[in-house]
C-alpha cells in the first residue's frame, strides 16, 4: 500500500509558538529544520530501531524520526519515559489518557516495541484518513494522517486547515518539514 512520498508533501513548517521551544527568531520550514538538526545527535541512538520499524511497516523511517523529534525531542523532554503531564508514553508519545487515545503502553519508552505500537497507530490514522478523504492525493492523505496522529481523525475536516485543531496549529506541517530534513540529510 502506498502512503505517499514525504518529499512531495507540501509544508509550511513550524509555527512561531512551536519554534519558541528552541527560542528561535524564525518560524516555518527553517525553524522545523533547525529543530530536527538539534535532535539528530540524540536521534542517532534510535536509528537502528527506527529503521527496523520503518521496514517492518513500510513507513518512511524519516517520518518516524520526525514524529519522535516533534513529540519528545528524541527523548529529551521525557521524565522516565512520560510526557504531556503523564498522559503520553515514549519517544512517539502514545496517548494513554482514557479521555484521549486511551492506549495501553507497550514496551519501554525507547524500545522497538513502543515504536511498533506508535507506528501501528499512525497506520490506523492513514487508513482512516484515506477512507474519509478518498479524493485527496496520497501525499495529502499522509499529511492528514500525521495531523490525526496528534488530534484524532474526527478533528481533521479539510486539507486547507488540516492543522487547525492540532497542537500549535502546525503539527503535520512541522512533522513533514522535519521528515524532509532527515531525508535530505541522510537519516
Amino acid at each position: 500500500m502506498s502512503f505517499g512520498n514525504i518529499a512531495n508533501v507540501d509544508t509550511t513548517g513550524a509555527s512561531w509558538q512551536t519554534a519558541q521551544q528552541d527560542k528561535l527568531n524564525t518560524s516555518g520550514v527553517n525553524a522545523s529544520h533547525t529543530m530536527a538538526r538539534t535532535d539528530v545527535g540524540r536521534m542517532g541512538r534510535y536509528r537502528s530501531i527506527i529503521n527496523n520499524v520503518g521496514r517492518k511497516y513500510g513507513v518512511d523511517a524519516n517520518l518516524i524520526a520526525a514524529i519522535i523529534s516533534r513529540e519528545s525531542r528524541a527523548g529529551n523532554t521525557l521524565q522516565d519515559g512520560w510526557g504531556d503531564h503523564g498522559n503520553a508514553w515514549g519517544l512517539m508519545q502514545v496517548d494513554v489518557n482514557p479521555r484521549g487515545g486511551g492506549h495501553t503502553k507497550r514496551g519501554a519508552w525507547n524500545s522497538e516495541e513502543h515504536l511498533c505500537q506508535a507506528t501501528e497507530i499512525l497506520l490506523y490514522f492513514i487508513d482512516r484518513i484515506q477512507k474519509k478523504f478518498p479524493n485527496w492525493s496520497r501525499e495529502q492523505q499522509l499529511k492528514g494522517a500525521i495531523a490525526a496522529y496528534n488530534t484524532g481523525d474526527g478533528r481533521v475536516s479539510s486539507y486547507a486547515d488540516v492543522d487547525a485543531k492540532t497542537t500549535g496549529k502546525d503539527y503535520s506541517n512541522d512533522v513533514v518539514a522535519r521528515a524532509q530534513w532527515y531525508q535530505q540529510n541522510g537519516f
